[in-house]
């Protein structure tokens, strides 16, 4: 039994022959947990994510099958190579795929190479595997993945157009020409509606009365909102996934399709591919889009920015309450007591547990739908749980308390799978790290939140455009990086 990767090194040089096994990607890549002595390791979440992503691209179709080698298929990686096989069931002292993993980072025949190793978490998932049977389900058949990268080239440039497309669309003047809309989503059907949300003044929390409150709503404070638009519903699949899937866009479009890179939308960043099926089963067309990360929320709101020529982003945190109280002061905008909730929300008694479609419930008395419940609902500004300690006697005016760190982001609403108390208009939560701890990547995924599925989002338009620099703040934080 090989008990330390490194320790067994110079037997395994003299035991083993190489088969290069080439790196697909920059960083390494494996399912998160402390290993025990007795687990079986599975291959869909333990191993098939480390050569996705780290050995497929060059060992995969027959345009790259270096050394002659496939790992595309069970049958492909259990044949071998040019130099013969690279999986000895039951022994991983004989299988390359394994001992050439191990040797060290200076051995030109250290794979992957470049820099681009696996860590011990993943070699020993390797050689535990490969002991344990190599059980491979012939039915499974891997594809390369990449590592995801944040955005790059001149995104000073690209948000500048954006602006500038902005402008040149119009805005309303003055609050009193703000008007309801639906907004198509240029070269396809799909549409979304926006509410106009008056400027006032709130008081921000909940009473230290209030039933089931938290230390983190109190003490209360006024606050003095500006106009905006809020969208009447979260952001569904129908919508998000146009942003997803670029291809899908230019496949309804043909004119997109030709016009391709006069469009300032097709320089934004798109998420990578997700490593799973994001709606988990629960619903696609009309049910909310889910499991995104702050960061994939706030880039949606660029890359609608610059489809339309309206200015989206996410609300703050007193934008979401101002809004969701609409002119209440009581706990539920409907009034004091829970009793009602089930006719406005959809929550942990009556989800069936699971989302479900969006504006199926009444709305609250500005028009929005599912403020409550359904999913919980990203705002732009850092979690501090005595943040309103810090906010002036006398008032503040548009809050937005700017993140510093990845976490914890303020989170509004509560969820289909929350309990009444989350869902008062004070109610608060943080995200957390935890909501990415089945992410196979590593570092952990820059757009996806895979285990957090009552997590979702809806957007706002500032009745005001402000400056293209201001426009990057909201759009990029600087902590997108788990």
């Amino acid at each position: 039994m090989i008990r330390d990767a490194d320790a067994s090194l110079s037997y395994m040089r003299l035991t083993t022959r190489f088969i290069p096994l080439v790196a697909a990607c920059s960083a390494p890549f494996l399912f998160p947990g402390v290993i025990q002595a007795d687990d079986t390791v599975d291959f869909n979440t333990q191993i098939k994510p480390i050569l996705e992503y780290n050995c497929v691209r060059c060992h995969g179709s027959a345009g790259h099958r270096k050394a002659g080698l496939s790992l595309e298929t069970r049958a492909s990686a259990f044949k071998g190579g040019d130099d013969g096989v690279v999986i000895v069931p039951g022994d991983p002292a004989k299988s390359p795929l394994y001992t050439s993993t191990i040797l060290p980072g200076s051995d030109d025949k250290k794979m992957p190479p470049k820099d681009e190793f696996l860590n011990k978490t993943q070699m020993e998932l390797l050689r535990r595997w490969i002991e344990q049977g190599a059980k491979w389900p012939e039915e499974v058949t891997l594809m390369a993945r990449k590592v995801e990268v944040a955005a790059t080239g001149d995104d000073a440039a690209i948000v500048a157009e954006i602006h500038r497309k902005i402008l040149a669309a119009g805005n309303a003047a003055s609050p009193a020409e703000m008007k309801p809309y639906s907004e198509t989503i240029p070269g396809t059907k799909v549409a979304f509606d926006m509410v106009p949300i008056p400027g006032g003044t709130f008081v921000m929390g909940s009473p230290d009365k209030e039933a089931k409150r938290k230390p983190d709503e109190g003490p209360q404070h006024k606050v003095t909102i500006s106009p905006f638009w809020m969208e009447k519903c979260e952001v569904t699949w129908d919508e998000y996934e146009l942003f997803m899937y670029p291809d899908m866009l230019k496949n309804l479009d043909p004119a997109a399709a030709a016009n391709s890179g006069k469009d300032v939308a097709d320089a934004v960043t798109h998420p990578t591919k997700p490593y799973v099926e994001m709606s988990f089963g629960m619903g696609k067309s009309g049910f909310p889009a889910i499991s995104m990360t702050q960061h994939g929320a706030n880039t949606y709101c660029k890359w609608l920015s610059a489809k339309t020529g309206h200015f989206y982003r996410l609300p703050t945190e007193a934008e979401w309450e101002y809004a969701c109280r609409a002119g209440t002061t009581t706990p539920y905008f409907f009034g004091k007591k829970a009793s009602k909730l089930g006719e406005y929300a959809w929550y942990k008694a009556n989800s069936g547990g699971k989302y479900q479609k969006v504006g199926q419930k009444k709305p609250n008395p500005w028009g929005l739908y599912d403020m409550y419940g359904n999913v919980v609902e990203w705002t732009l500004d850092q979690y501090i749980p005595d943040q309103y300690e810090k906010f002036p006697a006398s008032g503040v005016v548009d809050p937005w308390v700017k993140a510093t760190q990845p976490y914890p982001h303020s989170v509004r609403g509560g969820s289909w799978d929350d309990t009444p108390d989350m869902l008062r208009s004070a109610a608060r939560r943080g995200s957390e790290r935890d909501w990415k701890i089945q992410d196979p990547q590593l570092p952990k995924s820059i757009w996806y939140h895979t285990d957090a599925r009552f997590l979702g989002f809806r957007i706002i338009r500032p009745l005001t455009v402000p400056s293209p620099e201001e426009l990057a703040k909201y759009w990029t934080s600087g902590v997108e990086k788990d």
